[in-house]
This record gives C-alpha cells, sequence and structure tokens, in this order.
C-alpha cells in the first residue's frame, strides 16, 4: 500500500491558473508561487464582493483519540464528492504547522486520494505565511523590549510584560526563560517565553481581518504589556502596527491549490483549535463562497472546539450563515471511547461501540443547539463491521442526524459522492443558526454557557490568577468581547484522560488572556501549553530528503 506522499508525488497536477479559472478567476488576480501555488490578489474581491454567497458547510468531528478520525480527509474528500455529483464546489483549510508535522501527528493535507497538492509544500514552507507571522510578533516583542533598554519613556512595568515571543516549532525548553542577560548593553533583564506561532495573536488576526486597514486596527490593539497603574501599553502605542502590517501584507493574501482531482482549494492561516479559534482565514472563507455554490470548511479539532469557535467567533466577526455541519466519524474511534485498547480497534466489539457512542451523541446535540442541520460522515476502515455500521446510523437516526459512509481515503470523490448528496439534502432544510451565547454577557457567564452547554461541566472554578486577570478585562471595558477557549482536545473535559462523554466534572480556569486585536479572551483551562513539546520520537526523525530534493517520510 502506498504512503499518502507517495500518493501525492505520483499525482499529476494542474497549473494552478487552470485550477483558478474554474471559479472564474482570472490570471491577472494570481501571484504565482511557481506552477502549483499561487496568491489571490485583493481586486479579486473588489470584483466578487457583491455576489450572493454560495452554501457554507463546516465540517468537524468527534474527540479525537490516537485512532484518527480523518476530519481533513474528510473535508477534501466531500469537496471532490461534490464536485463529482456537479456541484461547483471548493475547500477552505487551514495552514500546516511544523511543530506537529515535527512532532506528533506528521502532514495535514489529507491523506489517500482525498489530498491537497503540492504535499510536501503545504506541510513545510507553502508561501511563507507563517514565517511571516512570527516575524511581525517578533519585531513588536523586539520593539517592546527596545522601548524598555531606550529609557522606557511608556513607563512598562518590566513585572507585568503580557507579549512572550513565538516560532513555529515544538521546544518546551522555551516556555518559561529569562531574557535581557549579559549587561547593559544587551536589554533589560527579565522573564520572558515562549508560544508557538500558531497561538499568537498575530495569527489570530491576520485570519479575523478583511483588508489592510482591518489588520492594522486590529494590531495596533495588541495588549503589550501594563504600567504600574494597571494602564495598557499596546502595539499602537509602541508605532509597531506599520511595520507588523507590512510583514503581512503579502500573507494577508489567501492561497490557492488544489485537491488531487484538481478542486480549487484555499488553504490560508493556521491557529490551533485547542487553544486558538482553529478556522481558516476569513478572507478565504469569502473568497470560497463568492466564487463557488458549496464551500466546504473545517475547524480544528472536535465539535467542542474548533466548531464552538467557528460558529461563536468567525462566523459572528465574519457575518457568516453556515447551511450544514457535517461530524465526522470513525468506529475504531468510537471503539477507543468505549474503552477498546488501541491494539484491539481491528475486532468487532459491539459493547465498546456502544460504550463510545454517548460521545457521538453529545457533539451532534452541540451542534444542533446552534440551529444547524448535522450529517454524521463515517470515515470507513476495511475492518469496519456491517454489524457495527448500522449500530451508528441507528443512534444518529434517533438523533435526527442522517449518516453517510465516506470512502474518500480510498476512492477520492467518487467515494465520497453519497456523503455530498446527503449534504446538499441538510443544506436545504431550515437553517436556525444562532450563537450560543450573547456578547453582553459577563465573561464568567459565557464561560459557564460553553462549560455547561457544550463540555457538559456541572460549573467553573477559578483560580486567584484567572480572578485578577478577570478583574483587570473588567477595569478595561473588555467584558464585552468574545470567548476563545483554551483547552485539551483529547476529551470533553479540561482533563485529558476522560474519555466518552465525561460529567459531573468542574471545569478550572487558570488565567484569562487578553486579545484585544483579535476580539476575544482566551480562557485558559486545565493543563493545556501554549507551547507543544516533542515526543519521545519525533515524526522528525522519520523525514527525510534525498539528493534529488525528493521528501520522504513525511507522512
Amino acid at each position: 500500500m502506498r504512503t499518502d506522499i507517495e500518493i501525492a508525488q505520483s499525482a499529476s497536477l494542474e497549473p494552478i491558473a487552470a485550477v483558478a479559472a474554474r471559479l472564474g478567476i482570472r490570471e491577472e488576480e494570481l501571484e504565482l508561487y511557481g506552477p502549483h501555488k499561487a496568491k489571490v490578489s485583493f481586486d479579486l474581491w473588489e470584483r466578487v464582493k457583491d455576489r450572493p454567497d454560495g452554501k457554507l458547510v463546516l465540517v468537524t468531528a468527534i474527540t479525537p483519540t490516537p485512532a484518527g478520525e480523518g476530519k481533513t480527509t474528510t473535508s477534501v474528500g466531500l469537496a471532490q464528492g461534490l464536485a463529482a455529483v456537479g456541484k461547483k464546489a471548493c475547500v477552505a483549510l487551514r495552514e500546516p504547522s511544523l511543530g506537529p508535522v515535527f512532532g506528533v501527528k506528521g502532514g495535514a493535507a489529507g491523506g489517500g486520494r482525498s489530498q491537497v497538492v503540492p504535499m510536501e509544500d503545504i506541510n513545510l514552507h507553502f508561501t511563507g505565511d507563517l514565517h511571516a507571522v512570527s516575524a511581525a510578533h517578533n519585531l513588536l516583542a523586539a520593539l517592546l523590549d527596545n522601548s524598555l533598554h531606550q529609557g522606557n519613556e511608556l513607563g512598562i512595568d518590566p513585572r507585568r510584560v503580557a507579549l512572550k515571543r513565538v516560532m513555529d516549532m515544538n521546544d518546551r525548553t522555551l516556555r518559561h526563560i529569562v531574557a535581557g542577560l549579559g549587561g547593559k548593553a544587551d536589554g533589560v533583564p527579565r522573564e520572558d517565553g515562549f508560544d508557538i506561532t500558531v497561538a499568537s495573536e498575530v495569527m489570530a488576526i491576520l485570519c479575523l481581518s478583511t483588508g489592510i486597514s482591518d489588520l492594522k486596527a486590529r494590531l495596533a490593539a495588541i495588549i503589550v504589556a501594563y504600567r504600574p497603574d494597571g494602564s495598557p501599553v499596546t502595539a499602537g502605542d509602541l508605532g509597531a502596527q506599520g511595520a507588523m502590517a507590512m510583514l503581512l501584507k503579502d500573507a494577508l493574501k489567501p492561497n490557492l491549490v488544489q485537491t488531487l482531482e484538481h478542486v480549487p482549494a484555499f488553504i490560508h492561516g493556521g491557529p490551533f483549535a485547542n487553544i486558538a479559534h482553529g478556522c481558516n482565514s476569513l478572507m478565504a472563507t469569502r473568497y470560497g463562497l463568492k466564487l463557488a455554490d458549496y464551500l466546504v470548511t473545517e475547524a480544528g479539532f472536535a465539535a467542542d472546539l474548533g466548531a464552538e469557535k467557528f460558529l461563536d467567533i468567525k462566523c459572528r466577526l465574519g457575518g457568516l450563515h453556515p447551511d450544514a455541519a457535517v461530524l465526522v466519524a470513525t468506529v475504531r474511534a468510537l471503539k477507543m471511547h468505549g474503552g477498546l485498547p488501541k491494539e484491539r480497534l481491528g475486532e468487532e466489539n459491539p459493547e465498546a461501540l456502544e460504550k463510545g457512542m454517548p460521545n457521538l451523541e453529545k457533539h451532534v446535540e452541540n451542534l444542533q443547539k446552534f440551529g444547524l442541520p448535522v450529517v454524521v460522515a463515517v470515515n470507513a476502515f476495511p475492518t469496519d463491521t456491517p454489524r457495527e455500521l448500522a449500530f451508528v446510523e441507528e443512534a444518529c437516526a434517533r438523533l435526527g442526524a442522517p449518516v453517510s459512509l465516506c470512502e474518500g481515503w480510498a476512492k477520492g470523490g467518487a467515494g465520497a459522492a453519497d456523503l455530498a448528496k446527503v449534504v446538499v439534502e441538510a443544506c436545504g432544510k431550515p437553517n436556525g443558526y444562532k450563537p450560543l451565547y450573547e456578547a453582553e454577557l459577563s465573561p464568567k457567564e459565557k464561560i459557564l454557557r460553553i462549560a455547561r452547554e457544550i463540555y457538559g461541566a456541572e460549573g467553573v472554578q477559578y483560580t486567584e490568577r484567572a480572578e485578577g486577570d478577570l478583574k483587570t478585562i473588567h477595569a478595561l471595558g473588555m467584558d464585552h468581547l468574545l470567548v476563545c477557549m483554551a483547552k485539551t482536545q483529547a476529551s470533553l473535559s479540561d482533563d485529558p484522560n476522560k474519555k466518552g462523554r465525561p460529567q459531573g466534572f468542574t471545569l478550572t480556569v487558570r488565567e484569562v488572556r487578553l486579545s484585544a486585536g483579535a476580539g476575544f479572551l482566551v480562557p485558559v483551562t486545565g493543563s493545556i501549553m501554549t507551547m507543544p513539546g516533542l515526543p519521545k520520537r519525533p515524526a522528525a526523525l522519520s523525514i527525510d530528503v534525498d539528493d534529488r530534493g525528493r521528501v520522504t517520510g513525511l507522512f
């Protein structure tokens, strides 16, 4: 059996101009990065912005397990399936971060016959967007420290610097550091640290901005530190927004590539859903809606994370109205939620499947709370039995969610054609989409609403630090901001060891970060980290390149 990268490397790619033409994009509206990658210009938006939107389909999943769910594969397969049944479709995904690529997960461009290509480029440096985010963020950090060094005219309290540095790699050693050592010429000594680039507020801002002016205004609002009296110091106070926007001007333009079946694919922005809002850029989504009849987009991790943030943050800030949600599950993952160990997932086990089904049921219920039609896509594995598949279908029928077996990994668009038909039907149903909470609620009320309604918690407790953070936010008059929860992806709760559908637990918020430029608060729960570490055997140890530049071991 060929690996994903072998399938991708053997594919015949069309010139990106030909792919763009399927969406009615003109050659002069493309900025080429070689024959198979391009950015789309802002001029395109001016030409299409008044068109009616196509249908917006959100793809999400059950709680992740080591068994794998295949959300990106299903997203790509569904877009190809829609094309196979005669619909004008495209897909919008996030850009992979180098951290997971070289860590545990590996690549993030789909799999089998449902991939976006050129796969190696997408998984590695691509068009340089993530590096631009790192550069813009770290320029801000450098300007902050330079202000301290050059006399501190802004009156910054070095003990209350809110901005860490970033890098697009997993490196636990950099979570907590001391900077400025060495002497007077080397800066002001202070505690510092690094987050991964995709957790940067600059990344969130890039993905929520609607143009250069909006980008600059959001960048200027970033709070970088506080004065001794508690008043904030912003990037605008440092005069940083212009230079930051300059570094990001090309990164703001969506990237266009193709699937293995030449369906247009926008891949742009890369925030994680466990520590950020987990959605591709608003601009890419808007382009797709204006250019295609069906836009398939994916939100990171499970429906309690990426989908909740897509529906409560991105849709609200971007004025989007989704038409349907697709919940991806596998029989293998459900059995794992039911307590079956990974080495036994290939065996038929109705008891484990039944015990694991409450996880899927909870996610269906959560999506329905937003007023959306929900379709369950069972990502097919060869070990699935008719009895197990029938069980899943019957359980979902009781919830009012149709089920489709998706074979996109093995068969590409043909294997997702049935799913495409079910999704088209769902998009035609009455739609009562609405966010889960009102923006006018207090931060604690918003957090409690999410914790109870989405996670299933009984309540929320706050550490002393979190309480102090909320007092600062209140004093700054920013209680109205939306909420972007930082929580483990491995459980509906804040404890990664609680599988299935946990009940009777209390969510712990240990700090609340303020992302004023992005427009949300980030309550950090449990033991979630904004700078991941590498596993005992990182994926990097299996990746190589030969003398001709051919990559191996990427996925």
